[in-house]
């Protein structure tokens, strides 16, 4: 927790004067941490030579389906990066990865896995980086579905729920439509898959309709994810809050 803890602070932009170096320990403790804690977990569930046989088929399976990925969706330019900690805030929604500025990484960067996206960039030291995931309440991501071609936006809530708001009541919204990014507002690249359409909301009295969205991401399950490195986001005002100076 106190490693997490220094972390945060330091994405948060409440350690600027502290150099890489001073933080690269924390960084590889946290990694350590990380490991540890997965193995752990998989020893107290399973005989050891199954649980390392069963961890490497794993890991094999997540980077053949971020290869996969990649190969399919040309164009963008992927780097990988394990996940090595989560935020302990439960009104927040982010992840931390091992990749930093010392890797290419800059704000806003979108994160996607193999199924689809995952977040952006919204804060990143020399070799770590927090990611905002799409299911943070301050999380918007303006998106079309399909195949009504409706466009309006997605946002987060503390509890994870997905809703798409501000949806065109003209519009032909079923259960089980896919739901893709736009591209519309230049934070996200268009045509990235988020999920489908769970429940419509929609009232004659009211000028839009609403629709809850069931995410095709396992966000706590994430371990491996790739960020695309060549999106430049339109927008440039800070992610998170950032301390006065």
């Amino acid at each position: 927790m106190l490693v997490i803890g220094i972390l945060l602070l330091a994405l948060g932009g409440y350690l600027t004067p502290l150099s890489r170096v001073a933080l690269s320990p924390f960084v590889g403790a946290q990694t350590w941490l990380a490991e540890r804690y997965s193995a752990l977990r998989d020893y107290l569930t399973a005989p050891p030579a199954v649980t390392r046989l069963t961890q490497r088929i794993a890991e094999l399976e997540v980077l053949s389906a971020l290869l996969d990925f990649a190969r399919t969706n040309p164009g963008p330019e992927y780097l990988t990066a394990a996940v090595i900690g989560r935020d302990t805030s439960p009104f927040l929604h982010y992840i931390i990865i091992k990749r930093g500025s010392d890797d290419g990484l800059r704000r806003g960067m979108p994160v996607v896995s193999s199924q689809g996206l995952v977040g952006r960039v919204a804060a990143v030291t020399a070799g770590a980086a927090r990611v905002q995931l799409i299911t943070d309440p301050n999380s918007v991501v303006n998106v079309h579905i399909q195949p009504s071609g409706a466009e309006a936006m997605l946002t987060g809530s503390i509890t994870g729920d997905l809703t798409i708001e501000s949806i065109p009541q003209a519009d032909n919204v079923q259960i089980g439509d896919l739901v893709l990014t736009s591209g519309l507002g230049g934070n996200y690249p268009a045509n990235i898959l988020i999920g489908q359409i769970s429940g419509v909301s929609k009232l004659p009295v009211e000028l839009f309709q609403t629709a809850s969205v069931q995410p095709i991401v396992d966000f706590s399950q994430l371990e491996v994810v790739l960020v695309i490195t060549n999106f430049q986001p339109a927008e440039t005002a800070p992610l998170i809050p950032t301390p006065a100076p």
